[in-house]
């Protein structure tokens, strides 16, 4: 029987924090059960969040089991074996399939040191990250989410979240910088937290990279 993974260290005191200074927020933690569970598996984290990329969560979960399924495991080994053809017949862009073998061989070669990357702050860890081709800004945040378990990253770029707070906050789509902000600013420090409840409710199975 596998064990069910713990919730990050931060969770139930980061409930109670947003809780007080954000009413709309606490019926939202209420109302939906879960916390963020992180894989302790980095090469899997980056695949699935570049597979994940300017795409619904929908489109990418559907394109996610058919990688699942021709990669078998996945493993930077197997996915360099995979002939660009085959990806393609996944449904996967050019681009993308590119950028999935340039983080295999990262990750071969042994140049993208996540030891080292546990050590760095959010922003340094961020920039390391985009350093490679194929990691931009959104992809390196969805690490630090799901991989480095950081408790404070707000993923300005992320559809569902501006969707979730133009939605549960009556915002018009999409919002505009100083109201990214103000959610920003009033979530610290924990904004990781806030941003998994506002994908909770807007998507009936939670959001995972």
């Amino acid at each position: 029987m596998t064990k069910k993974p713990k919730p990050p260290h931060y969770w139930h005191q980061a409930k109670k924090f947003l809780s007080k200074k954000d009413k709309k927020l606490a019926k939202i933690i209420n109302k939906y059960d879960g916390y963020l569970v992180s894989r302790n598996d980095p090469f899997y984290s980056l695949c699935r969040s570049i597979i994940g990329q300017q795409i619904s969560v929908k489109a990418a979960d559907a394109i996610w089991l058919k990688f699942e399924k021709i990669i078998k495991k996945i493993k930077p080994i197997n996915l360099i074996k995979l002939s660009n053809a085959k990806l393609a017949s996944i449904g996967l862009s050019r681009q993308k399939i590119l950028y999935l073998k340039i983080i295999a061989k990262e990750f071969l070669n042994k140049t993208l040191d996540i030891k080292i990357l546990q050590k760095m702050s959010d922003d340094e860890a961020i920039k390391s990250l985009v350093r490679i081709k194929g990691i931009g800004i959104w992809t390196a945040q969805m690490f630090l989410i799901f991989n480095l378990n950081r408790s404070n990253i707000f993923p300005f770029s992320d559809i569902g979240l501006i969707k979730a707070i133009s939605k549960n906050y009556k915002k018009e789509y999409p919002l505009k910088k100083d109201e990214l902000d103000y959610f920003k600013n009033k979530w610290h420090p924990y904004s990781t937290v806030a941003t998994w409840y506002m994908w909770r409710s807007i998507d009936p199975v939670p959001v995972a990279y």
